[in-house]
């Protein structure tokens, strides 16, 4: 399963189809109803009695959730939690069954992003359509705090602590809902979050803007996908490789590697993107560089000269402070 922004969702000017036009207003009152049956109790919230700390965005697509998380995850752990992590598991193959995910289990059973969650934070991680049912797992598998990949939409799940990913880059696009834009709600709706955090990647024009907190995303070494020494990214500079990114904004990654003095021959795949051997047949012998989002869904059909280029969530310590004050310990043993 794949998917790919429209033009006119991010690209100034675009012109907005007429019919995504018309769509949209059904689509946003289908949203504002729904908020309000939560608000008012007609639609019930489900609490747990460990914390929940949901990760999320307000756009389709990806924006930065998943480097976050693994960062959340492996801060809360060096503090002396035990955490978990649910996720509906986008793009697997059969979403309703539920599954715990390990580093060795499949993409294509439980979604590429759980499984990179699972292989670089080594939490336990579930995927369920439904997220309370996933969340409920998790504390009785002995995790003290629940963090939900993408589940800002997820009313169902009560929550502590919201935090709303932007990319710095594309933030919300042209601001209008699903299909005429990318806005799953209104950009109000992150104004009511604990946190929002502004994924600036590694570009020195960004800059986080009031109530925002910076993320940086610094990369690692170049990872051979079929074993051997990792190198550092220095070790091509000056080369030309070709780079490989099926995420919600390709150019990041490219941006990234130029940014090191690699000459970059892009090839840009719509997020989720399910890899076969011909998609990575580009004709020329040159290095392939490539995100370890894309890198978990590829291992049938690499060689040697293929690598994951992996990024580590770098934020303020103050951030760090800030979520952690905010963070309930559970009032009762689990």
């Amino acid at each position: 399963m794949s998917r790919q922004a429209p033009k006119w969702w991010y690209q100034p000017g675009a012109r907005v189809p007429l019919w995504a036009a018309a769509v949209a207003p059904l689509y946003a009152s289908a949203v504002a109803l729904r908020r309000r049956l939560y608000r008012i109790g007609l639609l019930r919230r489900q609490s747990l009695k460990v914390p929940v700390l949901v990760v999320g965005n307000l756009v389709a697509g990806g924006s930065g959730k998943t480097p976050l998380t693994i960062a959340i995850v492996e801060r809360l752990r060096a503090e002396g939690w035990t955490p978990g992590v649910a996720s509906r598991g986008y793009g697997r193959a059969d979403a309703s069954k539920a599954l715990w995910v390990e580093p060795g289990t499949p993409p294509a059973q439980a979604g590429d992003e759980p499984v990179l969650i699972a292989r670089q934070s080594e939490a336990r991680v579930r995927v369920d359509r439904d997220r309370v049912a996933a969340a409920r797992a998790l504390a009785r598998a002995g995790c003290d705090v629940v963090v939900c990949d993408d589940g800002l939409q997820h009313y169902a799940l009560a929550r502590d602590i919201e935090i709303e990913v932007i990319d710095g880059r594309r933030r919300h696009g042209n601001g209008r809902p699903i299909p005429a834009g990318p806005m799953r709600e209104p950009a109000a709706r992150g104004e009511g979050c604990d946190f929002r955090v502004l994924n600036v990647g590694n570009d020195p024009d960004l800059a986080a803007g009031f109530g925002e907190w910076p993320m940086w995303l610094a990369p690692g070494d170049a990872v051979p996908l079929v074993g051997g020494r990792h190198l550092p990214l220095s070790a091509f500079a000056g080369r030309r490789v070709h780079a490989v990114a099926g995420i919600g904004d390709p150019e990041r990654f490219f941006g990234m590697l130029r940014a090191l003095d690699i000459a970059v021959v892009p090839h840009a795949f719509p997020d989720h993107h399910a890899y076969v051997a011909d998609d990575l047949r580009f004709g020329s012998d040159l290095p392939v560089l490539m995100t370890a989002k894309d890198a978990v869904k590829c291992a049938a059909f690499v060689t040697d000269r293929h690598y994951a280029v992996p990024v580590q969530a770098e934020l303020p310590e103050a951030f760090w402070v800030a979520l952690l004050a905010r963070l309930p310990r559970p009032a009762t043993p689990l």
